[in-house]
């Protein structure tokens, strides 16, 4: 439970104080709202990326996934499998990880971006929603 919770506030604090990485974003998919947040793996602190096997680093980033049921807000495990594509077309799967706490659920997975670059995500959510987005990515000195 407590790397669970050092996780979920360590994406919290992210969306919230950071101005450099895109605040958690949520879409309304059937009858889940997904909230997703793609970032820099180098905004986590080092204590959370080790307890997640996560790499640190300017060219790896991490993406966060929450599914809720729109009606009463609990917590979905549907499952979650995904992809990133660059802008020449190289694809990259995602390999999520999920993450269970007694009211939480979260996936993540890492994936590699260069300078200025424009990733395309395509998440499945279950077997019937798609949730796509595109986010732009530097490297941190």
């Amino acid at each position: 439970m407590l790397k669970s919770t050092l996780f979920a506030i360590s994406v919290a604090l992210l969306a919230c104080f950071s101005g450099s990485a895109n605040a958690e974003q949520k879409q309304t998919l059937g009858d889940w709202e997904v909230h997703y947040s793609a970032f820099t793996s180098t905004f986590l602190a080092p204590k959370v990326a080790t307890t997640y096997n996560i790499t640190r680093s300017a060219s790896k980033g991490v993406l966060n996934i929450a599914v809720l049921d729109k009606n009463t807000q609990a917590p979905q495990a549907p499952g979650v499998t995904g992809q990133v594509v660059n802008p020449l077309g190289q694809v990259q799967t995602l390999d999520f990880q999920k993450i269970t706490e007694s009211e939480a659920v979260y996936y993540i997975a890492q994936f590699d971006y260069t300078n200025a670059e424009t990733l395309r995500f395509t998440i499945t959510i279950g077997d019937e929603q798609t949730l796509k987005f595109n986010q732009e990515f530097w490297l941190n000195d």
